[in-house]
């Protein structure tokens, strides 16, 4: 492995980051490629904001098959839904490509049932077209308005366009809002593997191995710069550019990004592509220090090293087992905060279990990564004795959504033991999260 992943692997179990799997290739062939159970390369991985890329790929390929036009009000498509107000009126297709829509922020909450008709309900706070706004309603609405002129779900669409000609994605979905619309803003779910050849395909501006997947003009208009995110206050390389539903991070790269430290990269010159799936949401701002971890770790990097395998492991918490301390009990509250009112704790030096009911057990080894099929998904859990009587876990989970899980259980030799666990993800529940005293 060469030095700059060496520093990357370094950096990110320093900063707490789950790496779920990593994908290099130069010119097609592969540099890189490993993964963690019960995730890596092959294993379908929400992709989240990734999938503004395809949206944008599907709008740009209807285009080109004349069925829209770029600079069409979004209106002219949805009629039904006036009237609005001007400046929604006056808010192109190519507007919200380049995510210089009218909104100060994405229009839906989540929990609601009418994504799409927030985006023409919500008033808008200025003209689109001047000001650059992340706006993933308007990736969703672009999303509907894929399936109203193709006449089929988007991924339906784009599969004998390009992914069919690719030969991937026969496991990939999307994830559908409360219309049952293709959630062109979040909710790709595909192996990291057939994400790859789509990124060599873009690098070699819409073909791959000598033949011709997508219209040069398409990619060339995906890559396009349209507008600057620089009053972001994201990480640098995210303020460089925007093309369409793709960021531009400088020197002729591109990116598609995704919540929690999904990542599609290319670059071009180099005809160098990546793909990489994560879960920073441990840590605030990670999956920006991702990207700038990768971004560097890709400017270094021996174009011909060829270590396919580079190591790459959960985090996992430092473990002296001199500092263990052995319980089995169930323990009862004694004070907490949204605390459950009693634990079954099974500890020693080895690892063991913490449940507080039969849907929140942690099982783990001290010893080696634990695989485990929990509510929040399949997860890998670590764990280790960090100072005498303290045990500290860590979950890592994926399923529709990712999700981190940080507990920390302290054992004191007076029989009372005080637990902390905190939930990490877009869309955990709050019983992951409390703190508590108890009595064993």
């Amino acid at each position: 492995m060469t030095r700059p992943l060496q520093t990357l692997l370094a950096e990110a179990r320093a900063a707490d980051i789950a790496l779920h799997s990593i994908e290099i290739s130069v010119a097609g062939r592969p540099i890189v490629r490993d993964g963690i159970a019960p995730f890596g390369p092959e294993v379908p991985h929400r992709m989240y904001s990734v999938s503004k890329s395809f949206t944008g790929l599907a709008v740009l390929l209807l285009a080109e098959e004349g069925r829209l036009g770029l600079d069409d009000g979004i209106l002219t498509h949805f009629p039904e839904q006036r009237p609005v107000h001007a400046w929604l009126e006056q808010t192109r297709i190519d507007d919200m490509l380049a995510m210089t829509g009218p909104h100060s922020r994405t229009t839906y909450v989540e929990a609601s049932d009418s994504w799409f008709e927030s985006y023409f309900r919500v008033p808008p706070t200025h003209r689109a077209g001047t000001l650059f706004t992340y706006d993933t309603s308007a990736s969703y609405v672009l999303a509907a308005l894929v399936e109203r002129l193709a006449g089929m779900p988007m991924l339906d669409y784009l599969r004998p366009r390009l992914l069919d000609p690719l030969g991937v994605g026969a496991g990939a979905q999307f994830l559908t809002g409360p219309e049952g619309i293709s959630h062109g803003g979040s909710g790709l779910v595909m192996a990291p593997a057939d994400l790859l050849p789509i990124a060599e395909m873009i690098n070699q501006g819409g073909c791959r191995d000598g033949d011709r997947i997508l219209p040069e003009r398409v990619v060339g208009r995906l890559l396009e710069q349209r507008s600057s995110p620089a009053m972001q206050t994201w990480g640098a390389p995210l303020r460089a550019g925007y093309g369409r539903q793709v960021w531009l991070p400088g020197g002729g790269s591109w990116m598609m990004f995704g919540l929690g430290g999904q990542i599609v990269y290319g670059d071009p010159a180099r005809q160098l592509a990546a793909v990489v799936t994560a879960d920073t949401t441990t840590l605030t701002g990670g999956d920006q220090r991702l990207v700038d971890m990768l971004l560097r770790a890709f400017e270094a990097l021996d174009e011909g090293a060829d270590g396919l395998a580079v190591g790459l492991a959960p985090p996992m918490p430092p473990h002296d087992a001199r500092h263990a301390a052995r319980v089995r009990t169930a323990a009862a509250q004694i004070t907490g905060e949204d605390a459950p009112d009693e634990l079954v704790v099974e500890v020693d030096a080895e690892g063991g279990l913490v449940r507080w009911d039969a849907e929140h057990e942690l099982v783990f080894s001290t010893a080696h990564p634990t695989t485990v099929v929990t509510p929040l998904g399949s997860a890998v859990v670590t764990a280790g004795w960090t100072a005498p009587g303290v045990l500290d876990v860590r979950l890592s989970a994926a399923g529709d959504d990712i999700a981190s899980v940080r507990l920390r259980l302290v054992i004191g030799g007076d029989g009372i033991l005080t637990l902390m666990s905190q939930g990490f993800g877009p869309a955990i529940g709050s019983s992951w999260t409390f703190r508590g005293s108890y009595r064993y």
